[in-house]
């Protein structure tokens, strides 16, 4: 499995970008496969760290994320790079 971490570092352009949408969406299946095999506590992140297991809870934490990108930094890009589009996917799978 790639590492997610070091995929979204690289993310610099269209390809890279869709190299680690692939490897997201496919972290995905297997934190689905975990969980229908050994299920985690409601209580907590699922097997691969999943904090956001629907779709509504996945965008609201992308979007949570990038609230307090904007309160932290003061403003998001005027042109978003694929690398910060990157990170707002990845921020789905974990922020709360």
């Amino acid at each position: 499995m790639a590492d997610l971490d070091k995929l979204l570092d690289n993310v610099k352009d269209r390809e890279s970008f869709l190299v680690f949408v692939k490897a997201l969406v496919a972290d995905r299946e297997e934190a689905v496969k975990l969980e229908k095999e050994n299920p985690c506590s409601p209580y907590e992140p699922d097997a691969k760290g999943w904090e956001n297991t629907s779709i509504e809870h996945y965008l609201e934490s992308a979007v949570a994320w990038t609230e307090g990108w904007i309160d932290r930094d003061g403003e998001i890009p005027e042109e978003p790079s694929w690398n910060s589009f990157a990170r707002f996917l990845y921020a789905g799978k974990y922020y709360e």
